[in-house]
């Protein structure tokens, strides 16, 4: 597998991985309109990501096979914040045809190296839903620390759900 910073080039494959996923990742995501994943839709979204990127804002990572042909799983670092907090939010999903086999873990730990060594956050929060026990379990073995629970914390597929609080802090910093 090769994680990789997404480009605009990725488009049709990112728009595969959803569309593929799509039942998958539903109970753990934002509702989206109709043709959100579509790979127009996913090249100007990749082009806004590049210029998020330009801008410190964020960085998009995928996992893909070697040949880049498909998407196993994918993390995002998002509202980088720099400053005295020095910090972001940290998402990631997981084909469901590769749940269980260390992927996840493999595409968030480069994420993590990224943000620590290259652009040398303080802190990443990482939130969960209570009843996602696959996200709770990478994160704990990855050295996230529970920080709290936020009730109707984020309007997830239609209904406001809880999250718990995670972060990680870098280790380089303490």
């Amino acid at each position: 597998m090769k994680v990789i910073r997404t480009q605009t080039k990725h488009a049709e494959i990112l728009a595969n991985y959803f569309a593929v996923n799509e039942a998958h990742f539903k109970p753990w995501s934002p509702a989206v309109p109709k043709g959100h994943h579509t790979v127009d839709a996913w090249h100007r979204r990749l082009q806004d990501r590049q210029d998020e990127f330009d801008r410190g804002e964020s960085v998009h990572f995928i996992g893909t096979d070697i040949t880049e042909s498909h998407v196993i799983g994918s993390c995002s670092l998002s509202n980088i914040i720099r400053g005295v907090f020095m910090a972001c939010h940290m998402g990631y999903s997981v084909a469901e045809r590769y749940e269980g086999q260390g992927y996840a873990r493999k595409i968030v730990s480069c994420a993590i190296d990224y943000a620590f060594k290259d652009l040398k956050l303080h802190r990443i929060m990482a939130n969960h839903m209570p009843q996602n026990d696959r996200s709770a379990a990478l994160l704990k073995s990855l050295g996230f620390k529970r920080e709290g629970y936020a009730q109707s914390y984020l309007l997830i597929d239609g209904r406001w759900e809880d999250h718990v609080l995670n972060s990680l802090i870098n280790p380089r910093q303490k």
